[in-house]
């Protein structure tokens, strides 16, 4: 993409971290830098700055803190991004969560950037947290999202309905500067169903997959597993993540490890070849109420035909239809949760079928293809404005 003047457009992707620009935005970002953008990526760098530029992408690293908490830091942080906005002059900013939306505004707004794209990938835990220190935080959270998201040169990106509903009914933002864009797509060829059934006459492996927080519902999966080995049912209940010293909500190694010695689940640590792991498993659960905006592990299930069992909540709900491609569970509901998951385990040809509906509703709305399109025509018709 070229202006007028013949000069490639610019656009800067501002995310917290790498590895999760790298999981999350990389193919939208491939995407925009074959198109013809000169492409930026400005995030805290760990341990994939140098695949980041290996796909041709440039690296502006910051000394970001996602979590941080002293407002010196805070303060240098966005003095940092501004600096940066200031001198690459970008055509587009893409800001992807939170801080980086929040941020992000007040630097484009500083350097004059003409348009501003943000991602609200969920809500997170801020808007579920309790508490007087909870609500007061919530009210500047918000104050900051009416500056951010209701400036004329600004986009949102949502990835569920409820998101969307929920922010404009507040007055957090105009509807007519939203987009629905459901979830960050998955790459089907990569989760492709299996080649062959898992052996019938092994025990067979429930999955959960995700950051080790509380708000995942690892404990509600753990409680559930108890009620499954109360019953005697022939199943391995696995958990695969690591934990994630930044949230408030994340559990400690020590405690997984006593779950896994207790004998109701298994912890199996970080898994990098997620689409291997799915060969191995027969069921995906995801009990959340974290505040999600499409779930990647369970988008990655439903491209694997792996049905799943997860709460009925914002983001689940948007890929997971119950009794199509897996079971939704009311909030908090332990016992309907072993019940779902136990129903999925006594039927196989259920499971099956969950799993091929699964593979298409991915195909249908889910796919790599089809969010990088979307974003890419939106880039496109906002920058023709």
């Amino acid at each position: 993409m070229r202006n007028i003047m013949g000069e490639r457009y610019k656009i800067i992707y501002f995310v917290t971290e790498d590895w999760y620009f790298w999981l999350h935005r990389m193919p939208i970002a491939k995407a925009a830098l074959k198109e013809g953008y000169d492409v930026i990526v400005a995030t805290a760098v760990a341990e994939h700055g140098e695949k980041i530029k290996s796909e041709g992408l440039r690296l502006a690293p910051l000394g970001l803190n996602r979590s941080g908490k002293n407002p010196l830091r805070e303060f240098a942080s966005l003095l940092e991004i501004t600096r940066l906005y200031r001198k690459e002059k970008p055509d587009i900013a893409h800001h992807v969560a939170l801080k980086p939306v929040i941020y992000g505004a007040v630097a484009a707004v500083l350097s004059k950037t003409p348009l501003t794209v943000n991602a609200l990938a969920g809500l997170g835990h801020v808007f579920i947290a309790k508490g007087f220190k909870a609500a007061l935080v919530r009210f500047f959270i918000k104050a900051a999202l009416r500056f951010s998201l209701r400036r004329k040169s600004a986009i949102t990106i949502f990835e569920n309905p409820d998101d969307l509903n929920l922010l404009v009914k507040m007055g957090l933002l105009d509807e007519r500067q939203a987009v629905l864009i459901k979830g960050t797509g998955v790459d089907t060829s990569l989760f492709a169903p299996p080649e062959q059934e898992l052996p019938s006459d092994e025990a067979p492996v429930v999955l959960l997959s995700s950051r080790m927080l509380m708000t995942k519902g690892i404990g509600d999966f753990v409680e559930a597993a108890r009620i499954l080995k109360k019953r005697q049912t022939n199943v391995r209940m696995v958990l695969a993540g690591s934990p994630d010293p930044h949230n408030p909500m994340s559990i400690p190694l020590s405690r997984l490890e006593e779950w896994d010695k207790e004998g109701a689940v298994e912890y199996w640590g970080f898994k990098e070849d997620m689409a291997e792991l799915l060969k191995q498993v027969s069921i995906v659960v995801l009990p959340s109420f974290y505040g999600e905006g499409v779930p990647r592990s369970l988008m990655e299930a439903a491209s694997a035909e792996r049905p799943v069992v997860t709460y009925d909540v914002p983001g689940c709900r948007e890929i997971i239809r119950h009794n199509v491609n897996g079971l939704l569970v009311p909030l908090r509901d332990i016992e309907a949760l072993a019940d779902a998951i136990a129903v999925l385990l006594e039927d196989g040809e259920l499971r099956k079928k969950m799993g091929a509906e699964g593979r298409r509703i991915v195909e249908e709305e889910f796919s790599e293809e089809i969010v990088v399109e979307k974003t890419m025509n939106l880039y496109e018709r906002a920058m023709e404005k």
